[in-house]
């Protein structure tokens, strides 16, 4: 890894359906070069003081889905220098990817939102040519704004 960070994040809201499980962002590993993920997060847009909390789950994924929009992925720290990123993000799923394991699973309450930052060594490491996703299910329809910092 040469240090070289990045944030990805669809510059936009995603729309959730009820009950539906969505991945609303997925990075792509480039081939041969793993990836370090520094932190996620995600942000809701509900209006209901009493609703029920969205899972959210930070998961390793085997396939692409289908109808990802590309992620515009931005360069970011103090060494942004003009080496182009390998890595490759890709949001909202029309039909699911194939999830292999669950990395970290919360509730969030849908008027709020959370950043995980991973401590110093225990970031999660995506191997190269590997799909890690940020999948949500929420009980009503709602928006999220989701992104992903990481390292390759």
């Amino acid at each position: 890894m040469a240090a070289i960070e990045f944030i990805a994040t669809p510059g936009a809201e995603v729309a959730l359906s009820a009950a539906v499980a969505k991945t609303v962002l997925q990075i792509l590993a480039p081939t041969n070069q793993r990836v370090r993920i520094l932190a996620f997060g995600i942000f809701f847009d509900g209006s209901v003081p009493n609703a029920e909390p969205v899972v959210v789950k930070l998961v390793r994924q085997t396939t692409a889905g289908s109808g990802m929009a590309t992620v515009t992925m931005v360069k970011t720290g103090p060494v942004a220098g003009s080496e182009t990123l390998q890595t490759q993000g890709f949001h909202t799923a029309t039909s699911e990817p194939t999830t292999t394991d669950i990395l970290d699973i919360f509730e969030i309450h849908p008027q709020a939102g959370v950043e995980k930052l991973f401590p110093l060594g225990r970031e999660i490491v995506i191997a190269g040519g590997t799909r890690l996703g940020l999948v949500v299910t929420s009980p009503s329809a709602l928006n999220c704004i989701p992104k992903i910092f990481g390292e390759e």
